[in-house]
């Protein structure tokens, strides 16, 4: 009876964590937009520019997705445009570092 309590516990806590972490766009963007800082605090080159605002255009959309969100997917392409976003980001802070 006691290991059925803490399964069931335990359960909850993984689908109530679920529900959680549904929306996390204003995570996923932050991050993207901390890495583009960073991608701009190093100095941009004429190979980095343009990734830098790829990246810039793709946390623009992710925003715009998730205030103009209605359904689920919305929120999912929110924050597939911020991780694309992120990428671009990371790529010109590796393509900046010696």
């Amino acid at each position: 009876m006691r290991t059925l309590g803490l399964v069931c516990g335990l359960a909850m806590s993984v689908v109530s964590t679920g529900a959680a972490w549904g929306f996390n766009c204003p995570v996923v963007i932050k991050q993207a937009e901390d890495l583009i800082k960073k991608a701009e605090a190093t100095k941009p080159s004429a190979d980095t520019r343009p990734l830098i605002d790829e990246a810039k255009k793709f946390v623009a959309e992710a925003k715009a997705h998730h205030e103009g969100a209605k359904t689920k997917k919305d929120h999912g392409d929110a924050v597939r445009k911020a991780k694309v976003a992120a990428a671009y980001a990371e790529e010109a802070i590796v393509l900046a570092t010696p």
